[in-house]
């Protein structure tokens, strides 16, 4: 099974230089963007610009990249840097989305093993194909307590990812304010994200206004004592790695992240 490591860095800079720096701080895994985009060239190139950092995709989205360029791109750097590109893959719309999913799966099943590959899922339905096709699970703007509830749904055998969106400010006030001004305000209108938060105890109006009950349930804020502890939270409930949005933070948290979260 692959290895992803304790903690992970999410960063829209996919250049070599960010990639190697954060490679040298003690990362496990480097978690480049996907949404729309394809970046399977720059995974190639992070991978051979590095030495042993894994390298994820979070999530390329399989409406719009080809899988077999996902398993072509696998493929090759597994000939020559083995267990280095993990694909994370989601982004199914449509009528029915399992089913696209299910079918994109089918295709890689001959190159990427279920056992190196990892599943965008917030609800049920997806945590359970994760599961069953994947080794780890991806969720985003989760709570603990629905880590907990995650882990008991795949079982001790699937990892569990969990992406957070951290924000380094003790004010409550600006730090909500940065929250609601990031991408929690697009997300929560669209359908899968609302459902989750739903699913997850808020209401219908809290999802609505983005209330502080549900800033402060789904992403972190403070100082970096406050951060760490929260996010030590996400461990204890059942995250097997915590990925870590670094844009935005503080250099010098970068390195201390990785200290305090090994």
């Amino acid at each position: 099974m692959t290895n992803l490591g304790p903690i992970g860095a999410a960063t829209g800079s996919g250049d070599v230089a960010t990639a190697a720096e954060l490679e040298e701080l003690g990362y496990d895994t480097l978690w480049l963007p996907g949404g729309q985009e394809n970046n399977l060239a720059r995974v190639a190139d992070v991978v051979r610009a590095t030495s042993g950092i894994t390298v994820a995709t979070g999530i390329l989205s399989v409406d719009q990249v080809p899988a077999a360029e996902v398993a072509r791109t696998y493929a090759t750097l597994a000939e020559t840097h083995p267990g280095r590109f993990v694909p994370g893959l989601g982004g199914a719309h449509g009528a029915k989305p399992l089913a696209t999913l299910r079918a994109y799966l089918d295709e890689l099943d001959p190159v990427v093993p279920a056992s190196a590959r990892i599943l965008s899922a917030l609800g049920p339905k997806m945590l359970q194909l994760a599961r069953d096709r994947a080794f780890a699970a991806y969720p985003f703007l989760v709570t603990p307590d629905y880590v907990a509830s995650a882990r008991e749904l795949v079982g001790p055998d699937t990892r569990l990812a969990v992406l957070l969106s951290v924000v380094a400010e003790a004010d409550p006030v600006p730090a909500r304010e940065a929250v609601r001004g990031g991408s929690l305000r697009f997300l929560a209108g669209i359908p899968g994200y609302a459902a989750n938060f739903r699913r997850m105890g808020f209401t219908a109006g809290e999802i609505a206004g983005l209330a502080d009950r549900l800033v402060d349930g789904v992403t972190v804020w403070g100082d970096f004592d406050t951060v760490v502890g929260r996010l030590r939270e996400y461990r204890a409930a059942g995250a097997d790695q915590l990925v870590i949005q670094l844009d935005g933070l503080p250099r010098e948290w970068w390195a201390g992240l990785a200290t305090a979260l090994r």
